[in-house]
């Protein structure tokens, strides 16, 4: 997300470049450049605000002007760029606490739910700390770690919210059985073809401490139901 602050601020830049002239507070912008510029410049400020991060609005435009050579350089260039590194380095750091106190959170809320659903019947729970349930039992054969499988299958959050389904895109997924993540690797080589289970998947058996695109946050607790229809 830094790089994409720093890249709309270099288009607006580029686009101020056209402009030999700073726009006042009050104009209303009217050719397709200015309302352009305008919106590049709202769109980083939203994002700015987003991340937490506080800056001098009339100095960033400031020095925005001066690397232009509209306005006098008042910092040194090489002041620049080590403020820019600090800058990065307490974003990088900032981020990083941020992904901790999240990871923590979304573990104690996993550890929770596994504790109490364990409890629930028909609910199996393995040495690995896998649980999982049956939903429709198949007779054919199981596979390996080794093989190749075709599933379909959807993933949620514990608060139920869908993060990925084969079904919604209308076509099976097929994948080695050691190269997903351990709960997968585990709970589907316990299935028969033909069946369908539900698996109730720790973060240690499947993403950790990471944060897996914009939808599964760090120390997620995961649930899929799997149907396996093929072994390779």
């Amino acid at each position: 997300m830094k790089q994409r602050v720093f890249l709309r601020t270099a288009l607006v830049i580029a686009l101020l470049s056209i402009v030999a002239v700073a726009q006042t507070q009050t104009k209303k912008p009217t050719t397709d450049l200015e309302k352009t510029s305008y919106a590049l410049g709202a769109d980083i400020g939203k994002n700015l605000k987003m991340q937490g991060v506080t800056v001098d609005a009339q100095m960033l435009a400031r020095g925005i002007r001066a690397a232009m050579g509209l306005d006098s350089m008042v910092i040194s260039e090489a002041e620049c760029e080590q403020l820019v590194m600090n800058f990065q380095k307490e974003m990088m750091a900032k981020g990083e606490a941020i992904k901790v106190q999240s990871a923590a959170e979304h573990r104690k809320e996993g550890e929770a739910f596994l504790s109490a659903n364990r409890k629930n019947l028909g609910v199996v729970t393995t040495a690995s700390g896998l649980q999982y349930t049956v939903v429709k039992e198949g007779t054919g054969k199981k596979p390996k770690a080794t093989d190749t499988v075709k599933v379909h299958y959807r993933g949620t959050l514990l608060d139920g919210k869908e993060f990925d389904s084969s079904y919604k895109r209308n076509e099976p997924t097929t994948f080695p059985l050691n190269r997903v993540i351990p709960g997968w690797t585990e709970g589907v080589q316990l299935m028969s073809v033909g069946s369908t289970f539900r698996f109730f998947i720790p973060a240690d058996l499947a993403y950790g401490d990471r944060q897996m695109g914009p939808d599964i946050p760090p120390g997620s607790t995961l649930i899929f139901e799997v149907e396996l229809l093929e072994i390779k």
